[in-house]
């Protein structure tokens, strides 16, 4: 469905006919990968990996303590919440941070910060815990740390790789973020079955060596804004110019009340337990699920990147992901949940794609980490505050009602946003990179 098979043409008067679309495949797969070859890019994806892996893990280890001590639905929710409320409040704040100051160093101090917090929920599970507030609290600085790492990072890989490659970047590096996604809850579910503690303390050694892959980055670029002092003119720069551009705003306001509305990953550690009865090692097969998907997709996309009807991939990935969100949650199945997640990936993965070369293209250099703020935000809000969304519509409507209405809503959100945003429905191709000042 990727591959546009307008790329392929066939000369009949040619004795290389049968040849010409494999050797382009291969100049396809080695255009793709060659961003590889960058040694900054290459720690960044290696750091990345580790992190994203030990996030992975934590989350499993957290979501199966949580409902174990309470059983409530609801607690899965603020789960989310914890973390969502110090990231909202920070995340502009990191924004500019990442403008003005170095942002492999930033990063580094992130990993660092969550390193901290997975040894606090290591030395709370050793205590034999019987409430769940420590969690809450711990989680909300991890939030924290995220609020700095996420418009980092993302404004970061532009600065690591030719403008021309960024494409292929955006892609490799979802591709590693997905393959974190489907080893790392298989791999905490596994270690769970050893207590929580054994799986906090792998989460703290992975964290440990992705602070050590990042300091090893050298950018050559200095912060255009170093000596740009902090105001909230400053910090509301990101937010003025995502306003300034409809297919910008169209894009991140898609994403963020499809995912909020539709989101039903919160609700696994409930669904492996209550509906599917396939314990801690289902529900980190359920978490990886989505992933497989994503990755699946995000290697296509790698080779073969979406150049053209972007509006419509855009919104046509979204509906798929409202459609597989109904599916999954009418499901009594564990393949069937497990297949349902995984197409749902593939479609937000279409989305996810998109929207992060659509924003890091049209923002110039200079704000490109306050507009990766404002991205951040709404990324934060879709997952985190999603997570909580779930967790009450959850304990009003019960478990799998809950999950279904989801998937109902991020359909009529689809409608409503292609009725909203027109210039994003009927966007062609990917603008040019921008450069010079921001919109004043």
């Amino acid at each position: 469905m990727l591959f546009n098979a307008n790329s392929i043409r066939f000369n009949a008067g040619s004795m290389n006919t049968m040849k010409a679309p494999d050797n382009r495949h291969r100049e396809g797969l080695l255009s793709g990968l060659d961003v590889l070859g960058i040694r900054n890019f290459r720690l960044f994806l290696s750091a990345r990996l580790l992190a994203n892996l030990a996030v992975q893990m934590q989350s499993v280890a957290v979501g199966w303590q949580v409902y174990t001590l309470t059983g409530d639905v609801l607690d899965l929710g603020l789960v989310g919440l914890a973390q969502f409320l110090p990231f909202v409040v920070l995340v502009l704040i990191a924004g500019q941070m990442a403008d003005r100051h170095d942002r492999r160093l930033i990063l580094a101090l992130c990993f660092g910060a969550e390193l901290v917090c997975a040894l606090l929920l290591l030395a709370y599970s050793v205590t034999g815990p019987t409430n769940v507030w420590p969690v809450f609290a711990i989680l909300a600085f991890f939030g924290a740390a995220r609020a700095f790492a996420m418009p980092t990072g993302q404004a970061m890989v532009i600065n690591l790789v030719p403008a021309e490659k960024f494409g292929h970047a955006v892609a490799i590096s979802s591709s590693m973020f997905h393959l974190a996604v489907i080893a790392g809850p298989v791999l905490g579910g596994l270690l769970y079955l050893a207590g929580p503690s054994v799986v906090y303390s792998l989460v703290a050694c992975l964290f440990v060596v992705s602070v050590l892959f990042t300091l090893s980055i050298r950018l050559e670029r200095r912060p255009a804004s170093a000596h740009e002092p902090v105001s909230w003119r400053g910090l509301s720069e990101g937010l003025r110019f995502v306003w300034s551009r409809p297919e910008v705003l169209g894009a991140i306001t898609l994403d963020l009340f499809a995912v909020l509305f539709g989101g039903a990953t919160a609700m696994l550690p409930a669904y492996a337990r209550d509906v599917l009865h396939i314990g801690p090692v289902g529900l980190g097969a359920l978490r990886m699920a989505p992933a497989i998907g994503a990755a699946l997709t995000s290697l296509a996309l790698a080779l073969r990147p979406i150049g053209c009807n972007v509006g419509r991939w855009m919104f046509g990935g979204v509906a798929v992901y409202g459609v597989m969100t109904i599916v999954f949650g009418l499901s009594t199945h564990a393949v069937l949940s497990f297949a349902a997640l995984s197409v749902m990936g593939a479609g937000d993965m279409v989305s996810v794609y998109i929207r992060h070369i659509l924003v890091q293209l049209a923002t110039p250099d200079a704000i490109r980490g306050r507009v990766s703020a404002v991205n951040a935000v709404f990324i934060g809000a879709s997952n985190e505050l999603g997570e909580f969304e779930s967790g009450v519509t959850a304990r009003w409507f019960g478990l799998v009602p809950s999950v279904i209405l989801g998937g109902i809503a991020t359909l009529l959100v689809t409608g409503a946003a292609m009725r909203a945003f027109p210039s994003l429905r009927r966007m062609g191709t990917f603008p040019a990179a921008a450069h010079g000042q921001a919109h004043r």
